[in-house]
C-alpha cells in the first residue's frame, strides 16, 4: 500500500506528533509512507495530479521517531509523484495552525482531497464533509443530548444573556481555531471583563458560548473513535484524561495539558453510539472526541493527536491498528473498485 499523509508543512512536523507516529508505523508494516504540505500540489495541464512528497528509507525498520522525521526532512529527497499512485491519502493537517498566516490553506486542502478522491485515491477523512467541518458550526449538528447548552453569536447583549441564563458562567472561544487558543473561563468574578472578551474574540469572527460544567475542574477525556467505534487494542481503548495546569482552563495537550489513564464509563461509550450515525455517515474514519463528564465538548476530524499518549500510557501501538485498517479497505476497494463511493468506503 502507498499512503501519502497531508500536513500543514513537512518541515514544521515534529517528531511527537500523531501523523509522524502514523506514518513510521506504516513504514514498519512494509507500505511505502509519504508526507505532503498543504502548498505542495498542482493540477496540471493535462488534467493530472502531482504532488511534491517526501518518503523515508524503504523497507527500513524504524525504532526511533526522531530518526524517521529526520530522514523524511533530508534536504533533496523529495519527488515529484502523481497523486493517483496512492491508495490512500490521510488528511491530517491543522486549519488553526494556518488560519492566520495562511488563510488560503485550509480551503485548497479540502479542495485538493477532493479531486483526489475523483481520482480514485482512498481519501479519509472525508473531504466533501471536512468542508463542513472548518468551523465549529459542524459541532451544532450533532444531538442536542450530548452537546452543552451553545449560544455562537457575535452580539454581546445576546451572549450577555446567555451567560446570565445559564447562571453567570461560560466558557467563551473563537468558532474557528483550536489548541486552546483564546479560550476564556467568564465568571461573576470576571464580568466586569465581559465586553473586552467578547470584543476580543469577535474581532476574529463568531463567538462561542457554552454553559460551564462543573466536571470540567478534572480535565477532559480525549477518546480516539475509527469507523463510528472507539478505537480498541487488545482490550484497550485509546482514551485518555487531560488535565490542565494549576487553574488553567484549558486541558489541550498544546496547552501545557498531561495525560493520564482514564477508565472508560458506560456513559462515554453511550455518547460514541449516540454520535456514530452521523459520524459514519460523513465519512469520518477517524476522530478525536473531546468529553467532559457525560458531554461532548468538541469532535476534531482534522488532526486528532495522542496516539503517542496511548501507548505510553496502555502499552498499546494505536497507529499500526489504524493503519491496518486502512490497508483493509484498500483490499475492499481492489474487489468492489468503483462500486463503492469515498464516503462510504471511508467508514467501512
Amino acid at each position: 500500500m502507498k499512503i501519502g499523509f497531508v500536513v500543514n508543512d513537512v518541515l514544521s512536523e515534529s517528531p511527537v506528533y500523531t501523523t509522524t507516529r502514523l506514518a513510521m508505523a506504516a513504514t514498519q508494516l512494509g507500505h511505502e509512507a509519504f508526507l505532503m504540505g498543504i502548498g505542495d500540489f498542482a493540477f496540471e495541464p493535462d488534467g493530472s495530479l502531482t504532488a511534491r512528497a517526501r518518503g523515508g528509507a524503504k523497507k527500513k525498520n524504524y525504532r526511533s521517531l526522531e530518526r524517521y522525521l529526520a530522514d523524511v526532512q533530508k534536504p533533496d529527497i523529495e519527488e515529484q509523484m502523481p497523486v493517483g499512485e496512492f491508495d490512500v491519502v490521510m488528511l491530517r493537517n491543522d486549519p488553526a495552525e494556518d488560519a492566520e498566516s495562511r488563510p488560503w490553506a485550509n480551503n485548497a486542502a479540502v479542495a485538493f482531497g477532493q479531486l483526489f478522491a475523483a481520482a480514485g485515491v482512498l481519501v479519509v477523512n472525508d473531504p466533501t464533509n471536512l468542508a463542513d467541518a472548518l468551523s465549529k458550526a459542524y459541532f451544532q449538528h450533532f444531538p442536542e443530548v450530548v452537546r452543552p447548552q451553545t449560544l455562537i453569536s457575535r452580539d454581546e447583549e445576546q451572549i450577555s444573556t446567555f451567560i446570565s441564563d445559564i447562571g453567570g458562567r461560560a466558557v467563551l472561544k473563537p468558532l474557528q481555531g483550536s489548541g486552546g487558543s483564546g479560550v476564556f473561563l467568564v465568571n461573576s468574578a470576571e464580568s466586569p471583563n465581559l465586553s473586552q472578551i467578547i470584543e476580543a474574540i469577535a474581532r476574529d469572527g463568531y463567538v462561542v458560548a457554552q454553559e460551564y460544567l462543573p466536571a470540567a475542574k478534572d480535565g477532559d477525556v480525549r477518546m480516539f473513535v475509527m469507523n463510528g467505534h472507539p478505537l480498541e487494542v487488545q482490550g484497550r481503548i485509546a482514551a485518555f484524561r487531560r488535565k490542565g495546569s494549576g487553574d488553567d482552563l484549558r486541558s489541550n495537550m498544546s496547552a501545557g495539558g498531561k495525560a493520564h489513564q482514564v477508565a472508560v464509563t458506560d456513559e462515554m461509550l453511550s455518547l460514541v453510539e449516540t454520535v456514530q450515525p452521523k459520524l459514519v455517515a460523513d465519512g469520518m474514519f477517524l476522530v478525536g472526541l473531546d468529553i467532559v463528564g457525560n458531554k461532548l465538548m468538541e469532535v476534531n476530524v482534522f488532526s486528532p493527536g495522542g496516539l503517542g499518549s496511548c501507548q505510553a500510557l496502555y502499552g498499546h501501538d494505536y497507529a499500526k491498528a489504524i493503519i491496518q485498517d486502512l490497508d483493509r479497505k484498500v483490499g475492499i476497494r481492489r474487489h468492489y473498485r468503483s462500486e463503492l463511493t469515498n464516503l462510504r468506503l471511508a467508514t467501512l
